[in-house]
This record gives structure tokens, C-alpha cells and sequence, in this order.
């Protein structure tokens, strides 16, 4: 009976990112542009990829899962030639479209904040 609950517990404590769904990209800076596009959620992960380019150049690659299980909520980010870094979710606004991802023992970044602004 408890694996047949589990999934149901699963769905309850699964924060809806569903906002953050699409591609997002920032305004160019120093001559390059920094997209994410992100995956609904499905199973408890939602997939994202970050792109930064100068022109048609790629400067550099990121892939990045936001991934709910028993244990909470964890972005995982896996930077090109970087090792892969988990950032546990530490603060969830629904009503304000936010989410803050930390982990301060990380050298850099020690924190990852997504948040919604109308339709940016």
C-alpha cells in the first residue's frame, strides 16, 4: 500500500515551476546573450539547457535539471568542463513566481534565483 501512496506524496510536494516553462534570455551584455530554455516537469524532473553566445559564437554550455524526490527540491546544474554542482531549494514563493536555489559551500555561484516578472 505504501508504494501505491508514494507517487501521490511525490505530486503533493512537487513545487509548480510551470512559470518557468519557455526560453528565457537576457538582454546582450559585452556583446553576448545568455538563453535557458526549460521542460515542463515530468516525473519529478524538469530539464533545462543554458546557452551563452557572442554572435554566432558559443561561449559556453550548461545543462541543468530541477529534480523532486523524497529528499525536496535540487537544481542540478552540469557546466561545460565543470564538475556538475546540486543547489538545494531553499525558498519557494508561488504567489510571487520565485524560487531560490543554495549552497554556500559551492565556490561560485552559491546561489541560483529564478523569479517572474509579468511576461519576463
Amino acid at each position: 500500500m505504501l508504494l501505491i501512496l508514494a507517487p501521490l506524496l511525490l505530486d503533493a510536494q512537487t513545487p509548480d515551476l510551470g512559470w518557468l516553462v519557455g526560453e528565457w534570455c537576457t538582454e546582450p551584455k559585452n556583446g553576448a546573450t545568455t538563453c535557458e530554455t526549460w521542460k515542463p516537469m515530468d516525473k519529478g524532473k524538469m530539464h533545462g539547457v543554458g546557452t551563452t553566445r557572442a554572435g554566432t559564437f558559443v561561449k559556453t554550455n550548461e545543462a541543468m535539471t530541477i529534480i523532486v524526490n523524497e529528499s525536496g527540491t535540487v537544481f542540478h546544474a552540469e557546466p561545460a568542463g565543470q564538475k556538475p554542482a546540486d543547489f538545494p531549494m531553499r525558498k519557494f514563493d508561488p504567489a510571487a513566481r520565485s524560487v531560490v536555489f543554495e549552497d554556500a559551500t559551492h565556490d561560485y555561484p552559491q546561489r541560483v534565483r529564478y523569479w517572474r516578472e509579468g511576461k519576463r
